[in-house]
């Protein structure tokens, strides 16, 4: 696994190789359905020549781009993205792209993980403070396709974390493939990273539904699942085989029916990889490989039945019951048959089909060395040959040892072996996915409030006089506050100050995490000359519905305090606590029209102001 960037040529090379791929194979499709389409020998002979070379051509290319996914082991690879410049907040930002920078080159450790996690956790602070659902931004992401190398450009975020869920299953499945596999500890190890890759793949396949890059594709992240879980299943295998295999009969049909359950698994595996299209996109080396450990495991499953009908005779002294019950477990149908009993209690019987597993476990190891032959990045790797060699020599010896030169009796086939396994490989989510850490921009404010989803303008500043102690307005809400029951006559409203304003600041102190009774200490504090509040504009808010009001939207700068037009001496007016917005709907139908409050055309108060339209953004339960 590497996270640092492909050289610009080699990605190029990659996207060309691609290309041509996609063109052989339009024409072999193409050629195909000429085939069935026409019954001209002559044009039939013609498209069959025509289709040998094709394939020919086809083969070479995915040679050349195998050839290069080998040389560049990459899972995804990123371009580097620009964050629009914040002076307030430059030492965030640079931490931001920091720590992206580092997660393009993890340690193949678990540090390595807690290291993508941490930015992946930072992404779903990032993603609802800045990325609004219905507005774009110039934040480009570019991740490459880990197969094919074809680039994805995107403004939405959701690829950057997709892209991020991937690299951490990848990462885990090279933690798995670096342990010591020669001590329980090191299996343990590689287990648990194999099933933690399958659990990260599954949560990427269930939480983001249309990623635009193939290999996060649902068909492909299901491929993968099962080759990871497949290849837990294997180190189970060897979990078990690791302090070695008893010659007993019960313990060789133990092993015989776990290695059964990791062939099966690995059939699975190559029959996800052979479906059009992952088999036009997966490495001819993974298909290679899962087909050859496919035969491989059922045949010393097949081995390891033989060896116990062949070496372990039923004895006096033997549990006949128990024998029975294990070797009728063994088949779905037993042989031509014949009762278990009988079987164990007939020597010539227990030989013949001895042997018949041995023929299937002889023509199994010899199919996995013609796999093995015919693919040039397994005829690299000796030691896959040696132990390939090794089965097939082992199984021969052992055919060889039960075999009577007189006998010429047609030999049975042996039925499938029944595939069960003690412990078996399950996907585990891990708690890296939802690790936690501080907000960098954890100064904005709460995310509940200062996020994409709303609509803010410009914060503003104004002057606040204190008249007897008295501040025109109370405070409510949990940080950051807002401004409630406002005097329309104190000197803040005529400042400009609105109700439902958020207060930021308070003088030179910002207050957007701080509750209403330390806010009030702050207000309470000014001086004579008064003291500087900051507080953004109201907060443009509709309904889910687009529920109109005397033909006029409903939104904050329109919810102020009801003014009576026939009031001829408005300083003597008292000024009443104004109920919400939402129960003066629901509780007075009549006077829905009069819930927005609006003045007459002759009154120039400060909220008799034209108030403009914004697009649906938030839900009812903000609005007062």
């Amino acid at each position: 696994y590497k996270s640092d960037l492909l050289p610009h040529k080699l990605q190029n090379k990659r996207a060309h190789i691609n290309q041509q791929i996609i063109k052989q194979m339009r024409m072999r499709a193409g050629a195909e359905n000429l085939l069935k389409a026409t019954s001209n020998n002559k044009v039939r002979e013609q498209v069959v020549l025509e289709l040998s070379y094709v394939n020919s051509d086809l083969q070479l290319l995915m040679e050349q781009l195998e050839g290069l996914n080998s040389s560049v082991d990459v899972y995804q690879n990123v371009q580097p993205v620009n964050i629009e410049d914040g002076s307030n907040f430059q030492a965030e930002i640079d931490d931001l792209m920091d720590l992206r920078q580092a997660c393009r080159t993890p340690s193949r450790n678990p540090s390595g993980v807690d290291l993508l996690a941490s930015y992946f956790s930072q992404l779903s602070f990032l993603e609802p403070r800045f990325f609004s659902p219905t507005r774009q931004i110039a934040i480009f992401f570019t991740w490459y396709d880990s197969f094919t190398g074809v680039p994805v450009c995107q403004q939405n975020i959701s690829l950057e974390k997709a892209s991020m869920l991937f690299n951490m299953a990848a990462l885990y499945s090279q933690i798995g493939t670096r342990a010591d596999r020669q001590t329980q500890a090191g299996l343990e190890d590689a287990i648990a990273a194999f099933q933690k890759s399958a659990g990260v793949l599954h949560y990427l396949k269930e939480t983001f539904t249309h990623t635009p890059s193939y290999d996060m594709s649902p068909a492909m992240l299901s491929m993968l699942i099962r080759l990871m879980l497949a290849q837990a299943q294997e180190c189970m295998f060897e979990q078990i085989t690791l302090p070695g295999i008893r010659n007993e009969f019960f313990s060789l049909l133990k092993i015989a029916q776990e290695a059964a359950k990791v062939g099966e698994t690995y059939s699975e595996v190559h029959q996800s990889m052979i479906q059009t299209p992952i088999k036009n996109n997966v490495p001819f080396f993974w298909t290679t490989i899962s087909e050859l450990k496919t035969n491989h495991y059922n045949s010393l499953a097949h081995y390891f039945v033989s060896t116990a009908l062949l070496d372990h005779q039923l004895a006096p002294s033997d549990d006949e019951d128990k024998q029975e019950k294990a070797l009728s477990q063994l088949y779905d149908t037993m042989p031509e048959g014949r009762s278990p009993l009988d079987i164990l209690k007939d020597k010539e019987e227990r030989r013949r089909i001895g042997k018949a597993h041995l023929q299937r476990s002889i023509m199994g190891h010899e199919e996995a060395i013609r796999i093995h032959s015919r693919c040039r990045h397994l005829q690299k790797l000796d030691i896959l040959s040696e132990i390939l060699q090794a089965g097939l020599k082992r199984s021969l010896t052992k055919f060889e040892q039960n075999d009577k030169e007189d006998e010429f009796t047609d030999y049975m086939l042996a039925p499938d072996i029944i595939s069960k396994t003690e412990k078996k490989a399950e996907m585990e989510i891990p708690a890296a996915t939802k690790v936690k850490v501080k907000d960098l921009f954890q100064q904005l404010g709460p995310l509940s409030v200062f996020s994409a989803k709303q609509r803010w303008s410009a914060p503003r500043t104004i002057r606040l006089r204190l008249q007897d102690r008295d501040l025109g307005f109370t405070l409510k809400g949990d940080a950051p506050v807002q401004i409630q029951s406002l005097d329309p006559l104190c000197p803040a409203a005529a400042e400009g100050l609105k109700e439902g304003d958020y207060l930021v600041a308070v003088g030179d102190t910002e207050c957007k995490w701080l509750g209403v009774s330390d806010v009030m200490k702050l207000l309470k504090g000014a001086d004579e000359e008064g003291s500087l509040i900051t507080s953004p504009l109201c907060l443009f808010l509709q309904p889910t519905k687009s529920a109109t009001y005397g033909g006029l939207p409903k939104t904050y700068s329109m919810i102020c305090l009801a003014h009576d037009e026939d009031d001829k001496n408005p300083k003597s007016r008292k000024v009443a606590k104004k109920p919400s917005f939402l129960s003066w709907g629901l509780k007075n139908k009549q006077k829905s029209g009069s819930t927005l409050s609006l003045p007459n055309a002759d009154y120039n108060g400060p909220w008799n102001r034209p108030c403009p339209t914004y697009p649906s953004s938030c839900n009812e339960s903000a609005l007062y």
